[in-house]
């Protein structure tokens, strides 16, 4: 099962890709275009040329699993414009909405990480807190 986790490092490929192309196809493409190991446990996004449908390929640490969202109607109107990078790095939830064939890049949300100051306690009262403690 693939699990959408919010560590997981998550690679869009930006060009369209043949989607005749099956595991050895896009694990080679990562290798050659993207410059990723396939077998890193990142999650790789595809899109058809058509922008009608995503493939994403990830490897769980015994083989690779690879599935296909194709659209009945329309096309992916979030995927990304191909600029001077061959892929662009996501969150979960820019994929969860890309998915959903929402546009990852108008996606407003916090970060997924940030440091907290304890209440009252600012960096330097914090590291007293702990020595005494």
């Amino acid at each position: 099962m693939i699990q959408i986790l919010p560590q997981m490092r998550i690679l869009l490929a930006v060009e369209p890709v043949d989607f005749r192309k099956g595991i050895d196809g896009l694990a080679a493409l990562c290798r050659a275009t993207l410059d990723a190991d396939p077998m890193s446990g990142a999650l790789f996004v595809f899109c058809s040329r058509r922008r009608h449908a995503l493939k994403c390929l990830v490897y769980d640490g015994q083989g690779f699993w690879i599935c296909q969202k194709r659209l009945s109607r329309g096309r992916f109107a979030g995927w990304p414009k191909a600029e001077s990078n061959a892929s662009l790095r996501l969150d979960p939830h820019q994929l969860h909405l890309l998915l959903w064939n929402g546009d990852p890049s108008r996606a407003h949300t916090a970060p997924l990480w940030r440091r907290v100051e304890a209440a009252g306690i600012g960096a330097s009262g914090a590291e007293d807190f702990h020595r005494k403690s």
